[in-house]
C-alpha cells in the first residue's frame, strides 16, 4: 500500500514487524568494553549509541542475552571507544561469535590500552574514549534493554580534539569519522557544512 504527499509517493511499513531493515539509516560505531567474569576484556561493537541529554551521560542499546549486558549488570563499569574508519575492520572483527560460550579469539589481536577510571581497556588508535560507571538499566523493550552510564574519564585525540581556534571543516576532514549505515554499509565522513541554525535558538 501507498499514498502520497504532495508529489511524492510514500510507501506503508508493516509496523507488525520491525521497520529498521527497510531504509538506511545513520548511526555511530563503537565499541562497547568489559570484563569477562574470568577477568579477561571484551569488546563488542554498538550502532544504536548515543549521548543521553547534554550533561554525560552515553546510552547504547543491548539484549541480555549478550555478555556485554551481563558483564555490566555484575561489575558496573563499561568503557566506549570511537574507532577511526582505518579501523573498520578491527571493529567489524569484534563481532566475530564466540566459540560456544568460550572467549573470541580474535579480541586477542586488537591492540588496547588500560582504562584509568575503570576497570576496563580502549581502542588503540581511535579518536574518542569514554569510561562510565552504570547509571541505570531500562529493560523491556521487546527484547532490548537500554544501558545508560555515566561518563567518569573522557579524552580525546589530539588530532580530533574541536577547539575554537581551529576550523570545523578541517578538523572533520583531517581527522575522518567512522559512521555505520544500518544495515550492513558504512560511511567515511570527511566534509561537513555548518548547520543552517535560526537566529536565538538554544539546546
Amino acid at each position: 500500500m501507498s499514498n502520497t504527499a504532495g508529489e511524492q509517493r510514500l510507501i506503508e511499513l508493516d509496523i507488525s514487524q520491525p521497520i529498521w531493515d527497510r531504509f538506511f539509516w545513520v548511526a555511530p560505531l563503537v565499541l562497547i568494553g568489559t570484563r569477562e567474569s574470568d577477568g579477561s576484556h571484551d569488546l563488542a561493537p554498538k550502532h544504536m549509541a548515543i549521548p543521553i541529554g547534554w550533561d554525560n551521560y552515553y546510552g547504547f542499546v543491548c539484549t541480555p542475552r549478550h555478555h556485554t549486558y551481563g558483564n555490566i549488570r555484575r561489575d558496573g563499569v563499561f568503557t566506549v571507544s570511537f574507532p577511526r574508519p582505518s579501523q573498520l575492520v578491527l571493529t567489524s572483527l569484534a563481532a566475530s561469535p564466540r566459540c560456544g560460550e568460550a572467549e573470541k579469539p580474535v579480541l586477542s589481536v586488537l591492540p588496547v590500552f588500560p582504562a584509568k577510571s575503570v576497570d576496563g581497556v580502549l581502542l588503540e588508535g581511535g579518536y574518542m574514549f569514554l569510561e562510565c560507571h552504570l547509571d541505570r538499566i531500562v529493560d523491556g523493550f521487546g527484547v532490548n534493554s537500554l544501558i545508560i552510564g555515566r561518563i567518569v574519564a573522557a579524552r580525546v585525540a589530539a588530532d580530533a580534539e574541536r577547539i575554537y581556534e581551529g576550523g570545523d571543516q578541517a578538523l572533520v576532514h583531517n581527522a575522518p569519522i567512522l559512521a555505520y549505515l544500518h544495515p550492513g554499509r558504512f560511511a567515511t565522513i570527511d566534509e561537513s557544512l555548518t548547520f543552517p541554525f535560526p537566529a536565538g535558538m538554544k539546546k
